[in-house]
């Protein structure tokens, strides 16, 4: 596979990983303000260590949700540093 094959996969990847944290962010919400079952917390975090903080971080300040959980508010952007020097080392050595 060449160099750029290989970006675009990367590049693909990135998006999926970062829409679905988003858009759980989005679903969450609507359940929370209606009182019915949510999506549990480690998920976010599981998906957000997996490379999806930075959709993770997008969905909670688009949506405002999980704005005052302090485990959110530090943990997500930390991730977010974490999946860059991840992005960084894969770019590096490709």
């Amino acid at each position: 596979m060449s160099t750029s094959q290989q970006l675009w996969s990367l590049g693909i990847l990135f998006l999926l990983m970062n829409s679905i944290p988003f858009f759980l962010m989005r679903r969450d919400k609507y359940l929370a303000r209606r009182n019915r079952w949510r999506i549990p917390e480690k998920w976010f975090f599981t998906l957000a260590f997996l490379g999806g903080a930075l959709g993770t971080l997008l969905g909670m300040r688009v949506f405002r949700h999980k704005t005052k959980h302090k485990t959110f508010t530090w943990g997500i952007p930390l991730l977010l540093l974490l999946n860059m020097g991840v992005i960084y080392l894969l770019l590096k050595y490709l």
